[in-house]
């Protein structure tokens, strides 16, 4: 009630002023909406502005290859020096993923907004924030850096060392279906795309880079990891099939479920938290 009341002395208040004053005023109001309207139309395009398209490739390029290059590196490690314990392979490739992944995007983000992830880069055009023509260039960069990525630890490491985890490749546990490995790949990069809304696009977000993002990866990967392998990311799978010459039949889960996942994250933070 005396909310109420304030508010009808302040509209009181605005009708008693002088109307030169009030004129004066007009030109202001009207300067303030339209560099109000200015502001919302370009934070809305803020991914697809700044450097060229070239320079975004090759920052979506180098940055996940730095990312596959850790996060397979890390399972090829983990396979071999675990000593068969699963808990603590399944411990280093959750941190290393997590955390090489939030340094390749914290890299890159000033240069391309860090998408490093086709299912990703998807989300960010369903949300407004990417250029419709930048997202074919990008998907081809990351799947691009991810494969370069493992061709160089096929190169560097033994076979004996690469072969037995697939080089890095996300694998389906044999009593998980595909039907459920597309569900949970669908639902952990639910999570990982409402992280990069969330805490890297959105400009009310705290400035912590890609630190949120690798956070969420870490978390789907203890969650996830023993089932599906947490891949959350095409280019992550891809990269270890293609340049490890390993192909199951149930490879397009790891397409199909993030991108799914990453497009209905876009559309609940776009339509539900974002306005």
């Amino acid at each position: 009630m005396k909310s109420r009341h304030a508010a009808i002395a302040i509209t009181l208040l605005e009708n008693r002023r002088p109307a030169g004053q009030r004129e004066v005023e007009k030109p202001f109001e009207e300067l303030h909406k339209i560099l109000r309207g200015l502001d919302e139309s370009r934070l809305k395009s803020q991914l697809s502005q700044g450097p060229g398209l070239p320079k975004k490739l090759a920052a979506e390029l180098v940055g996940t290859f730095a990312f596959v290059l850790v996060g397979a590196g890390s399972a090829v490690a983990a396979q071999s020096l675990s000593g068969g314990d699963p808990f603590s392979s399944l411990l280093v490739t959750a941190l290393a993923n997590g955390l090489g992944l939030a340094v390749a995007v914290t890299a890159t983000m000033a240069v391309s907004g860090g998408s490093l992830n086709p299912a990703v880069t998807i989300g960010l055009l369903v949300s407004g924030k990417i250029s419709a023509r930048d997202v074919i260039p990008y998907i081809i960069a990351e799947v691009a850096g991810a494969t370069i990525a493992v061709g160089a630890l096929v190169v560097s490491l033994p076979a004996s060392f690469g072969n037995p985890a697939h080089w890095g490749s996300p694998t389906l546990a044999t009593s998980v279906s595909a039907f459920q490995g597309t569900v949970l790949e669908l639902l952990m990069t639910f999570v990982l795309m409402l992280a990069v809304l969330g805490t890297a696009v959105d400009p009310r977000a705290p400035r912590i880079g890609g630190f949120g993002i690798g956070i969420a990866v870490l978390a789907d990967v203890l969650l996830g990891g023993p089932f599906t392998g947490a891949a959350m990311n095409p280019a992550r799978a891809m990269g270890p099939m293609i340049a490890g010459s390993f192909f199951p039949s149930y490879w397009y889960i790891y397409w199909v479920g993030p991108v799914i996942g990453a497009a209905l994250a876009a559309l609940v933070y776009r339509y539900l938290l974002e306005r």
